[in-house]
């Protein structure tokens, strides 16, 4: 095991932490919207410390506004809710129906899902109407990211990514969080002929898909495919569109289809928390009447890929201190010695570090750990927690109020070569990404929630 796992640390242990991260973050927030030019697009990553945008696709902008909403959400500063609310109504609503990405979670529950979750807990003031307003977008939202279909061998089927129907990526395990609360909503796909499209019957399926073939299980599905590498993720699986069929494993971000980029291996733990969350509270006849696996054979294999995943985190990519390098392959890797049983390196010369994978996998890993309870969810927990102390303080924390981020250390696209690399460094580091001050974010607000016993915070409807 190359992570330290602290097992007497409790989340009330990090509440000093997270409230210096929210004072911190609402300074940012509101200062980063004052200064932000719209016609450049949508702020990505930091160079210099200063936001920059990346046309790349237009995944982050829900992030930014998101921020604001979690500011509100961890120190009751309306003008933060004002910041996100208005934000939300005004600028958000191309991405309800964006049809070329896959990245309607990301966008629209982190700005119309995050409003709804809050108006239905009472921290923001009922309002008929502007509750059916977030829910007719997160509606429409996931019913067309439900669209972007392709069927698989087998009876499989995943919503593809923006590179076309060929492409299932890692990543929209949390992004079909949105099929999830559309389904809640009532709401389907409506196809050809009237034809009714089960929205949960399209995110079970998306998800058991990349459980078999982005997910390895040391089964020996390739020669990388060993029992010591159990849980091992590819970021993007490639099919034959004709026929459906599974060709091969490759990779955008990370270094190699056969090695792991750590953020599409966070990506899962956390997709596959999140779902195992709210699968488990329907009723047996919601799967029935999809057409799906019964419920308990669904759980078990999202379990068993929440299960596995995570463990590779720990045995595997996180260094002593709970942070990760950007890909387990990277081969600048193997100039660093014993590198997985020292605290990571950010400043090194060989390879970065992803801040930005390492909250992420820090959420889904405590989400596990809640999920499993007892003994079994422990090791996952405390895990979690054991990252999430690491990344609360600096060098990760950014104390600096002229850098424009919150988590430095992120790494956006390490072989396009689109990461800061400073002067006299031989590596990117010291930078911010929207998704990771984000999931900072909201990683401050669920451990927030544990620390005070307050309500555990979910993205579907628990009741």
């Amino acid at each position: 095991m190359s992570m330290k796992i602290d097992q007497a640390i409790k989340a009330a242990d990090l509440k000093g932490g997270v409230t210096r991260l929210f004072e911190i973050a609402g300074e940012k927030v509101v200062g980063l919207d004052r200064g932000w030019d719209v016609g450049k697009g949508t702020p990505v990553f930091t160079v210099e410390g200063r936001y920059t945008s990346r046309g790349w696709t237009e995944w982050t902008q829900g992030f930014q506004y998101g921020c604001a909403i979690l500011g509100f959400e961890g120190t009751g500063e309306k003008s933060l809710l004002e910041l996100g609310r208005g934000r939300t109504v005004g600028r958000m609503g191309p991405h309800v129906t964006h049809v070329g990405v896959h990245d309607h979670g990301f966008n629209n529950l982190s700005t119309y899902g995050n409003l709804r979750r809050l108006m239905r807990e009472g921290k923001i003031e009922q309002n008929e109407w502007e509750m059916a307003f977030y829910e007719m977008a997160i509606k429409a939202s996931g019913a067309v990211q439900a669209a972007r279909w392709t069927e698989a061998e087998g009876g499989g089927g995943f919503i593809y990514s923006f590179n076309g129907p060929h492409s299932l990526f890692v990543d929209t395990m949390r992004t079909i969080r949105i099929l999830g609360v559309a389904h809640q909503l009532g709401h389907v796909l409506m196809g050809e002929n009237d034809r009714k499209i089960s929205l949960l019957q399209r995110s079970v399926v998306h998800g058991l898909t990349t459980a078999k073939f982005n997910v390895y299980y040391g089964e020996g599905r390739d020669s990388y495919d060993r029992p010591e590498l159990k849980g091992r993720t590819a970021h993007e699986a490639l099919f034959n569109k004709n026929d459906g069929r599974f060709r091969a494993p490759n990779a955008q971000q990370g270094y190699s289809g056969f090695t792991t980029w750590t953020r599409g291996l966070a990506w899962a733990m956390v997709g596959y928390a999140e779902e195992l969350e709210f699968l488990a509270t329907l009723a047996e006849g919601e799967f029935a009447g999809s057409g799906l696996p019964g419920k308990a054979k669904v759980l078990k294999l999202y379990e068993r890929a929440a299960r596995a995943t995570c463990d590779f985190y720990i045995d595997q990519a996180g260094a002593a201190d709970g942070v990760c390098y950007w890909d387990t392959g990277a081969p600048g890797l193997s100039r660093m010695g014993d590198y997985l049983s020292r605290p990571a390196e950010p400043f090194n010369d060989f390879e970065p570090v992803d801040s930005s994978a390492s909250v992420i996998a820090a959420q889904g890993l405590i989400r596990v750990g809640q999920y499993l309870g007892g003994e079994a969810g422990q090791k996952y927990a405390q895990a979690g927690l054991a990252v999430a102390r690491t990344l609360l303080a600096e060098p990760y924390l950014s104390m600096d109020p002229k850098h424009q981020g919150l988590l430095l250390h992120s790494v956006y696209h390490r072989p396009n070569g689109w990461d800061h690399v400073p002067a006299g460094r031989k590596v990117p580091c010291g930078e911010s990404s929207m998704w990771g001050d984000y999931h900072l974010m909201e990683l401050g607000v669920l451990i927030q929630r544990l620390a005070d016993g307050g309500e555990y915070p979910t993205f579907f409807d628990k009741e």
